[in-house]
């Protein structure tokens, strides 16, 4: 049975979520708290954190940033903060998914699901990332389209393989800034501009993107693997 790790100081929300988890076959710990959800994450080894940012002891990513630091767990955000500097703050720290207050709880369970293939993947990656004609064979550092290889420049290279190694996630651009220039402060038209010479190459129709698609004000997500 999942491990669901739910952190939040709103007992009205838990009594909702507890029981909606418990019947999709989740086992659900609860805390109200960042100091108690650091030990409780510790204890139980959770598959899946669900973390509200305003908690009452430690800001929510300060909680995000302690459990990256000895864990790669999927964290969803689950808060009112609807900030465009909030959810790119919360990702940059590590954050896998931000579901707005309030949602739907079919979403929710959508973003659960994906959250627990995509950590599945990773634990067991052969080493490649598919999608549809697209190919990256991370050992070799080659990428193919339908069968044909496709020539990227060192730096071309390094943002695909940042996007397929978090496929299906948002990437920040100051994080791909950082991986791109070594820098998030670098200009991000430099970001655009690489971007397009991607979907240039592995793009159907660049002007109409399927496999590289922009997050507005965020970042860029790659396409889940297949």
């Amino acid at each position: 049975m999942t491990n669901i790790l739910l952190v939040d100081d709103e007992p009205a929300l838990i009594a909702v979520l507890k029981p909606v988890l418990g019947a999709e076959g989740y086992s659900v710990a609860t805390a109200s708290g960042g100091a108690a959800a650091l030990r409780m994450a510790e204890d139980i080894k959770p598959e899946v954190v669900l973390l509200d940012l305003g908690l009452p002891d430690i800001d929510g990513k300060d909680v995000i940033r302690a459990l990256r630091a000895t864990s790669t767990v999927p964290i969803i955000v689950i808060s009112a903060r609807h900030q465009e500097g909030e959810k790119i703050a919360a990702l940059d720290n590590g954050a896998d998914d931000y579901v707005n207050k309030p949602f739907e709880i079919g979403e929710l369970m959508a973003r659960i699901r994906a959250a627990i293939r995509r950590s599945s993947s990773l634990e067991n990656a052969p080493g490649t990332y598919r999608s549809g004609p697209l190919e990256i064979d991370f050992p070799a550092r080659r990428v193919s389209l339908a069968g044909d290889t496709v020539k990227l420049s060192p730096k071309e290279y390094d943002l695909l393989r940042t996007l397929a190694l978090s496929a299906g996630q948002v990437v920040t651009h100051k994080r791909l800034l950082a991986v791109g220039w070594g820098s998030d402060t670098a200009d991000s038209q430099y970001l655009r501009v690489y971007i397009g010479l991607l979907r240039q190459k592995i793009e159907e129709d660049p002007s109409d993107p399927r496999l590289l698609v922009t997050e507005p004000g965020v970042g860029y997500r790659l396409a889940s693997a297949s």
